[in-house]
């Protein structure tokens, strides 16, 4: 089979939630056949509801890449590293595969605006968007009947998201809690990343990050350029500070679909390899070459 000629993207029809949501059950009775799935399901209609603005109290996902598909993208990697690690002989129980599968899908709530807050967009909330995710997460957690160190193993899941977080810092419950928060640091950053219009969206990260006050990019061009080196960053990230455990996407591919390679690592390749080339091809017409998802259309008007 050639590698070269497979894209991640064709394994699960990433833009349907729906379908997102098949393949993590797939996935998790495949690692537990007798797993209860429900409270998951439960939690995914939530998550959609939560994004929708169907969520009392809330207004709804209005950033464009902190997206619903992003935590589907990152709730369908974490399942799949889950599988891997089980194949791989690591501990796993069925409550903390659960419990994993929901911190996922709760990761990003706290781009979520409340009703009375009127002003900007989530993504002013982007330097502050974990701790405001746990604040929802414990909340809404309590309310599921959910105990309070279950509610704490999840809180410190998200907490592995921050790219600033140093995780030897972090308190872990038990080692099957700190793999589980090692794979959530993980999903967050290959489900973006391996997204197949990611390099599309990162136009719209730009103003995300202008809105959230987030320093360093003075443009989207500056912001695609310093990407390139975020790459290598993200790679000694999930070698080091989150323990390689994307190692175990291989063995997921392997046994779901008889692939022998790690399809999130090669599609995270090739979108370093596009950009970079584009960059340094067409730099004053970069747009012109990131036409997936209709991004571009989104943002006429602004800067050309």
């Amino acid at each position: 089979m050639n590698i070269d000629k497979i894209q991640l993207a064709r394994f699960v029809k990433m833009d349907d939630p729906a379908c997102v949501l098949d393949e993590v059950r797939v996935i998790s009775h495949r690692v537990f056949p007798d797993v209860e799935f429900t409270p998951v399901e439960e939690v995914f209609a939530d998550t959609r509801r939560l994004f929708a603005g169907e969520f009392p109290g809330f207004r709804g996902c209005n950033t464009g890449y902190h997206d619903l598909k992003h935590t589907t993208d990152s709730f369908l990697a974490m399942a799949r590293l889950m599988h891997g690690a089980v194949l791989q002989g690591r501990p796993l129980s069925r409550r903390n595969m659960t419990l994993g599968l929901v911190a996922t899908l709760l990761h990003d709530a706290g781009y979520m605006q409340e009703l009375d807050d009127n002003t900007g967009t989530g993504a002013k909330y982007t330097l502050t968007h974990v701790q405001r995710s746990i604040v929802f997460m414990d909340s809404y957690l309590a309310g599921r009947g959910c105990s309070r160190e279950e509610i704490e193993n999840c809180s410190v899941m998200c907490k592995c998201t921050g790219l600033s977080v140093k995780l030897r810092e972090i308190s872990f419950s038990s080692p099957e809690v700190e793999m589980l928060g090692k794979m959530l640091g993980t999903a967050d950053l290959i489900g973006q990343m391996a997204d197949r219009t990611y390099l599309e969206k990162l136009l719209i990260l730009f103003y995300e990050f202008k809105e959230g006050q987030v320093p360093g990019y003075e443009s989207e061009f500056d912001l695609l350029a310093k990407s390139i080196d975020f790459f290598g960053f993200t790679r000694k990230r999930l070698d080091n500070e989150l323990g390689g455990v994307a190692g175990y996407m291989r063995h997921h591919f392997k046994e779901r679909w008889d692939l022998d390679a790690d399809m999130y690592a090669i599609t995270m390749e090739r979108n370093c390899v596009y950009l970079k080339h584009h960059l340094e091809e067409h730099p004053d017409d970069y747009r012109n070459y990131l036409r997936r998802g209709g991004y571009v259309e989104q943002l006429r008007g602004r800067n050309g």
